[in-house]
């Protein structure tokens, strides 16, 4: 998989108390995806980018909330989020800076 590919696929890390929890817990992961990302190109894109054995990736759709500003309705975007789990010994360092 191409670098482009890589970067296209995985947006952002998600970091959160629940996303802290996961790590500690049960070694997994939590990474915002693009839309049209499937479980294989999650899996080979952490594979690659992050040089670790991924065990399984669950992904899901998050529904864009209503939200209104100034009487007048909105909607926010839809979203992918992939959880990725890792192989025991394995971590991810997401809070390193670039």
């Amino acid at each position: 998989m191409s670098s482009a590919k890589i970067l296209s696929v995985l947006r952002a890390p998600r970091v959160s108390e629940k996303t802290a929890r996961l790590q500690e817990a049960s070694n997994q992961y939590v990474f915002e995806v693009a839309t049209t990302a499937t479980k294989a190109d999650v899996k080979a894109a952490v594979e690659q980018l992050f040089n670790v054995k991924v065990e399984a990736v669950n992904v899901l759709n998050v529904k864009g909330k209503v939200k209104s500003f100034r009487f007048r309705e909105g909607r926010r975007n839809d979203w992918r989020k992939a959880y990725v789990r890792l192989a025991t010994g394995q971590t991810i360092d997401v809070m390193a800076k670039a």
